[in-house]
């Protein structure tokens, strides 16, 4: 008789399709065990502290309210034990480390096989860091790029991950309301992020900002 324990999975993700089929696959695995499913990071933060699942798959932007990396900042500061891996249709580098900042086991493109899926789960679970391919790649060559540069500014270790995130917007060169529109905030909210970041980062232009964000 096996005496494997079953992995208890969480799923907060506010696609309500692909909730339910996430919800599907994990039931589909006799291994494992969907304990909870939530479409936003309130509900999920309200319960997860509950149930404790060892796996929390988690999605990277959740409408309204924290994204999944604050999100997975605020439930390893309850549940330091319980593994979250970060599920986004994209491979944008600065969601990449602010993920793994927040405390991300794992990261992955939702363009997965269940498998795939089961795989990662398990990883996560066994104290390993699954994360796509095409992710992984992207990592080597950024550290491979730092090779003989200076560490980064303590400065930027200050920014929030909001305003880490108006940076990134605002180094494509967006103006204040084409950020807004873009992050879901109002104008006013931009110019407020944008003095908090002048103070951290000790400038008093964008242009200097977006320099120090870059690392020029």
């Amino acid at each position: 008789m096996s005496t494997t324990k079953t992995i208890q999975v969480a799923i907060v993700e506010d696609d309500r399709r692909l909730r339910e089929e996430l919800a599907q696959k994990v039931g589909n695995q006799p291994a494992l065990k969907c304990v909870g499913v939530f479409a936003n990071a309130d509900e999920a933060l309200q319960q997860l502290p509950k149930l404790a699942p060892d796996v929390v798959l988690m999605d990277i932007h959740l409408g309204k309210g924290m994204t999944g990396i604050e999100c997975t900042q605020s439930l390893k500061a309850v549940l330091p034990d319980t593994q979250v891996i970060i599920l986004t249709m994209f491979d944008d580098e600065d969601k990449i480390f602010a993920a793994l900042r927040a405390g991300a086991a794992g990261y992955l493109l939702k363009r997965f096989a269940s498998r795939e899926l089961v795989l990662a789960i398990e990883q996560a679970h066994a104290g390993g860091s699954p994360i796509t391919p095409q992710i992984a790649r992207q990592v080597f060559d950024f550290f491979r790029n730092q090779e003989g540069k200076s560490e980064p500014s303590a400065e930027l270790d200050r920014l929030t991950e909001r305003e880490r995130e108006l940076l990134s917007v605002m180094a494509r060169g967006k103006r204040y309301k084409e950020a807004a529109d873009q992050l879901g905030i109002s104008h006013d909210t931009v110019r407020s992020h944008i003095r908090r970041i002048y103070r951290k980062l000790h400038v008093h232009t964008c242009m200097e900002a977006v320099g120090k964000f870059r690392g020029e």
